[in-house]
Parts: structure tokens; C-alpha cells; sequence
């Protein structure tokens, strides 16, 4: 028990911070290569970020634990919107664009509600899977076509993506990184299946929780340095863009390997508590503009939102215990 919770802590660490160096490295090829910084930020950073959670759901499926992976997918998603977030907001209040509203989080509740209908069998097929893989693919065309028109985010993107690596360094930093997400995962996961035997819970509920808390950390420092250095659109950008590649690459990943029975409670607790959280948010971000939008199309989440977020994820994680 005391080996694997330390390669739990060790995998971790060495997780969060080969994922930095990955997304470093890989950003700087691209700006290299003469990538815009938008689509840069749009596709390799969105998919640098979510690459805990890749590579985490991958070596849990191909180790047999799908309810893990299948867990790190929703527990990440219900992360950074209740703790990333919410605590985000609680730091510095957040900017949304108009935009925000008319084109980013109507995608992520169409695809909270699409990937809920493929699983309100309990299942996950491999037909399921390959059809979330297509959504994503599409939807990354859509959003670096719009988004490249809108000057506020590509100016952001600039000052935020911009790596300035050399072309040896930034290959160091890929490789580097890439290596040892791949490592990391492995640890994660084998000290998460160990936790979850030696305490008798599923493995599920350890993907819902340690697993997807950890690999949501680097979301939460990505989003507090964003918003702290006022790119707060680019901030709440990163988290809605990261929890529609959870949904549709993350929880995907299952279903490619082998076809996955979901745990009654997936359908009830963790997928609601997922798709309440996000429509919530939706909500909140309508009545902000609603309320204090000005000519400029901008408007603020405040603390008060942050609030209700964090109580709703503390909220969240008693009905697990309870349920246990």
C-alpha cells in the first residue's frame, strides 16, 4: 500500500511536469514551423494538456482497467469545471467573450449531450468511440477556422503561446516530455489499480478521484497563471476545450482497445453530476452577459460563481463517499 501510494505521489509529479515540458516542446516545433500561435494554442496545447489524461486512460485500457480510464475521463471533466475553475474564479474573476456563448459552450453541451446518448446503454463501442474520435476531428476544423477571425484570442494567443525554443531544444523538450508521460502514466496507473484492490473500492471510483485530480493539476496551474496574467478568455478556453477532448479522445480510448461495460453509476452519479456542472456553467456564463455585458461584448465570472462551483464538487465528492 505505502509503494504504491508513492508512486502514486512520484508518478504524479513526474506527469505534471513532463506534460509542461511536452506541451513546450511541442509548441515551440509547430511556432518553429511557422504554426499561427491560435492554432497552436488550439490544437497542440488543448491536446499537450488533456496528454495526462490520454495517456493515463491508454495504459489503463491496455491494462484492463477500463472503469479507471473511463472515471479519469468524467472525474477530469467534473475537476475542471468544479475545483479548476471554481477555483480559478475565487483568485481573480474571469473575462468571457461574447463568443464564449455563441460558439464554444454550445459545442461542449452538444457534445455532453451526444456522448451521454452513445453511452446511455452503459456501453462503449468500439462504433461509439471511432464516432467520438470523428466528432473531435471536426470540431477542431471548426474551431481554428472561427477562432482565427477573432483579433481579441489571437493577440492573446501570442503572448501565450509563444515559446521562443531553439529547434534543438524544443525537440529535447518533445521527446523528453513524451517519454516520460509515457512512464509516468504507467506508475499512475499501477499504483492506482493497487490502492483501489488494497482498500476495496472499484476502480472507478479511483479514476473518478485520485486519477483525475492529479492529472486535472496541470489544468488548474495552466488556467491561475493564464488568468493571472489577464488572459483569462484564453483560460476559460483551455478548460472547456480540454473537457471536449476528455469526452470525445479520453473516453474514446476504452472502446478502441476492446468494448467497455460501464458501471451502473456512471449513468447515474458521475455522467449527471458532469452534464449538471456544464450546463450550470452555461448558464452562468448567459446571465453574466446578460446582466453586465458591455459594448465590447465582454462580461466577468465572479467569485460568487466560484463559490457555488467549489461547493458543488465538495457536494459531489460526499455523494461518492456516501455511496462507497
Amino acid at each position: 500500500m505505502l509503494l504504491a501510494a508513492a508512486t502514486i505521489l512520484i508518478g504524479f509529479i513526474v506527469l505534471i511536469w513532463s506534460a509542461d515540458l511536452f506541451v513546450a516542446g511541442a509548441a515551440s516545433i509547430a511556432e518553429n514551423m511557422g504554426m499561427s500561435p491560435i492554432i497552436i494554442g488550439l490544437t497542440i496545447v488543448s491536446l499537450g494538456t488533456s496528454a495526462p489524461e490520454i495517456l493515463v486512460s491508454l495504459t489503463a485500457a491496455l491494462s484492463g482497467a477500463g472503469d479507471l480510464a473511463i472515471g479519469n475521463a468524467i472525474g477530469s471533466n467534473i475537476a475542471n469545471i468544479g475545483l479548476v475553475l471554481g477555483i480559478t474564479l475565487l483568485v481573480v474573476p474571469m473575462m468571457v467573450h461574447k463568443s464564449c456563448m455563441k460558439k464554444e459552450m454550445p459545442l461542449l453541451l452538444l457534445v455532453t449531450i451526444s456522448a451521454g446518448v452513445l453511452l446511455i446503454d452503459s456501453e462503449l463501442s468500439s462504433l461509439d468511440a471511432w464516432l467520438m474520435v470523428g466528432t473531435l476531428v471536426l470540431i477542431i476544423v471548426h474551431m481554428v477556422r472561427s477562432q482565427q477571425q477573432d483579433d481579441v484570442l489571437v493577440e492573446e494567443a501570442e503572448e501565450e503561446y509563444l515559446q521562443g525554443l531553439s529547434p534543438l531544444r524544443a525537440w529535447l523538450s518533445f521527446v523528453i516530455g513524451l517519454s516520460l508521460l509515457v512512464v509516468s502514466s504507467r506508475m499512475l496507473v499501477w499504483g492506482a489499480v493497487v490502492v483501489a484492490e488494497t482498500l476495496g473500492v472499484s476502480e472507478l471510483i479511483i479514476g473518478l478521484t485520485i486519477v483525475a485530480v492529479g492529472t486535472s493539476l496541470p489544468e488548474l496551474a495552466a488556467t491561475i497563471a493564464s488568468a493571472l496574467r489577464g488572459h483569462t478568455e484564453i483560460a476559460i478556453g483551455n478548460v472547456i476545450g480540454s473537457n471536449m477532448f476528455n469526452l470525445l479522445a479520453v473516453m474514446s480510448i476504452p472502446g478502441i482497445v476492446a468494448a467497455e461495460t460501464l458501471e451502473p453509476a456512471v449513468m447515474t452519479r458521475d455522467y449527471p453530476t458532469m452534464a449538471f456542472l456544464t450546463v450550470f456553467l452555461a448558464f452562468a456564463i448567459f446571465i453574466s452577459l446578460g446582466r453586465k455585458a458591455s459594448t465590447s461584448g465582454h462580461s466577468y465570472l465572479g467569485r460568487t460563481v466560484g463559490v457555488l462551483l467549489v461547493s458543488f464538487y465538495a457536494l459531489y465528492y460526499y455523494w461518492l463517499y456516501i455511496s462507497i
